[in-house]
């Protein structure tokens, strides 16, 4: 007699594949409305600007041609920007890792003195700022206006993240680092060779909503910058989108067209550049994103 396979797949019924194929429906649709947009910039990017114009193009690239990165990639301040850029984020992404899983991992253990008072001072820190006046006094006494380290500094604990930390590694089961110290470990060498190694999700997270964050910030580069060789590729970006339009009104008045970029293309062109480069860290750090997000989120 044959063996019957056993399995536990359940029969579907008509109403619920239909059910299923309008969430497929649905989801696909959402999907679309949210990628296209990114997709229609990239074709933007990669078109004629004046053949663009037209409004007729909305899946592939209008003449396509490379003269919108040329022109943008051609100026000076667009390759200092990007090494202002990269230095702010490798430098400042590894100071802020550093010292908010430093700060974290101390207040996260009980016997810490005046743990309770310093976890407050983290949550009210967090939800109450001094502004932007006595910010800005505070970056000038401490003599970093106008310099780099402008942009590494003030960012070095991420408070938010403190408090994921703590919860984080709370969650670390408290024999294991009780048996570290028993075999005489120091507190710097059971963080270093038994909490971080089990904590590459909190790290992967935390490093990439740093890096981010970094490379993406403008406002600082406006307010506590003079210098324009200092400028982030991010300020470039919104610089360039502000300045394109007056440059395409100007390029109309004379009355003769010399490029093939309009107000439209640049943009897009200046979007692309700026984002491009913190999207090739996702595909790294996404298989950590989700597991770091809902381990520090469990308490005990």
């Amino acid at each position: 007699m044959k063996r019957q396979k056993i399995t536990n797949k359940i029969p579907q019924t008509r109403a619920s594949k239909c059910f299923d194929v309008g969430v497929w429906v649905i989801l696909l649709f959402i999907f679309f409305c949210t990628a296209y947009p990114f997709y229609y910039v990239i074709i933007a990017s990669f078109s004629n600007g004046y053949a663009f114009m037209s409004g007729t193009h909305y899946f592939l690239p209008a003449e396509p041609t490379l003269d919108n990165y040329r022109d943008l990639l051609s100026q000076n301040m667009w390759i200092n920007a990007f090494k202002v850029s990269l230095f702010r984020t490798v430098v400042g992404t590894a100071l802020t890792v550093m010292l908010t899983c430093l700060v974290s991992y101390a207040l996260s253990r009980d016997e810490l003195v005046f743990g309770k008072g310093y976890r407050f001072l983290v949550v009210f820190a967090m939800y109450v700022s001094g502004g932007l006046i006595p910010f800005y006094i505070l970056l000038r006494f401490l003599g970093i206006l106008n310099t780099l380290w402008v942009y590494v500094l003030p960012t070095m604990l991420d408070l938010f993240f403190v408090i994921v930390g703590i919860s984080f590694f709370r969650s670390i089961p408290k024999s294991l680092i009780e048996s570290a110290r028993l075999d005489g470990a120091s507190e710097l060498k059971i963080f270093l060779r038994i909490v971080l190694p089990v904590s590459v999700p909190f790290v992967a997270t935390l490093t990439l909503f740093s890096a981010v964050n970094q490379w993406n910030s403008w406002l600082d580069s406006t307010y506590y910058v003079n210098s324009e060789s200092m400028r982030t590729v991010a300020y470039r970006m919104v610089s360039e989108i502000n300045s394109s339009i007056s440059q395409n009104i100007g390029t109309s008045a004379g009355g003769e067209i010399s490029t093939t970029t309009t107000v439209m293309t640049t943009q897009a062109t200046a979007m692309v550049v700026s984002m491009l480069p913190i999207m090739c860290v996702y595909p790294f750090l996404q298989k950590y994103f989700v597991q770091g997000i809902m381990l520090g989120a469990v308490k005990e």
